[in-house]
């Protein structure tokens, strides 16, 4: 009995030294193979055809048809998986359209053509998407990135300006807070740094507000007589 009882403990006892040592090295994986098991296969791709099929084919650079095959579902599901959307089976529904579109605004945030083109450089503000980023034709030369703008009342005028007036270290008098790298060009409205977040409610008195690196970066690149457009509107003016 003895020896039968050390034969049947023999494989677990050596099995949990043999996990200890492969977790130590960092090899989980290869003990689940080394114990007769499996790897976690990833989830299988659905045939359906999402309600964004055709955003998703264009945006991955696949035939559009509107169709779901195993290539459209393996490429949906490949961006899925990287970008941590669950479920990843290939579904083109609103969260991944969601996130593509995201992706499109970090590539080419002047993809609608809204912010004109044919005036060199240019700061463009898009109020219905709180973004600003600076052009050159129609090369992107930095940005987008998150701003403030205006709240209900204090509205970020719209339309076409150009800075007028640089002060790097600005007072508002008449709010009596700072205002570095403050760039104005619309009466008193200008680009420049917050101290607090760009993302708090309810918005500026009109200024578009921005973190202070970026405000930073927007001194260093822009300068009196330069083009600014302003377009859009902020959600709840």
């Amino acid at each position: 009995m003895g020896t039968l009882s050390r034969r049947k403990t023999a494989r677990p006892v050596a099995a949990r030294r043999l996990g200890v040592l492969l977790g130590a090295l960092g090899l989980a994986a290869p003990l689940t193979l080394a114990m007769g098991g499996s790897a976690e296969a990833a989830p299988s791709c659905t045939t359906r055809t999402g309600p964004y099929q055709k955003e998703a084919e264009k945006f991955l650079g696949r035939p559009v048809d509107g169709r779901q095959s195993p290539a459209d579902c393996k490429a949906i599901q490949d961006f899925q998986t990287a970008h941590r959307i669950t479920p990843d089976i290939g579904f083109a529904g609103p969260i991944t359209w969601g996130v593509m579109q995201e992706e499109i605004t970090r590539r080419d945030p002047n993809a609608a053509g809204k912010c004109p083109v044919d005036k060199g450089r240019i700061a463009c503000v898009d109020l219905s998407r709180q973004i600003s980023w600076i052009q050159d034709g129609k090369a992107l030369k930095f940005g987008p990135v998150p701003v403030r703008t205006g709240r209900d009342g204090y509205e970020t005028r719209t339309g076409a300006k150009k800075i007028y007036w640089r002060s790097a270290d600005h007072w508002s008098t008449i709010y009596k807070v700072r205002m570095p790298y403050a760039q104005f060009f619309d009466g008193g409205q200008a680009f420049h740094a917050i101290d607090g977040s760009v993302w708090s409610p309810p918005g500026s008195h009109g200024c578009v507000n921005m973190r202070t690196a970026d405000a930073k970066t927007y001194w260093s690149m822009l300068g009196n007589g330069d083009d600014v457009f302003v377009y859009g509107r902020k959600p709840g003016t």
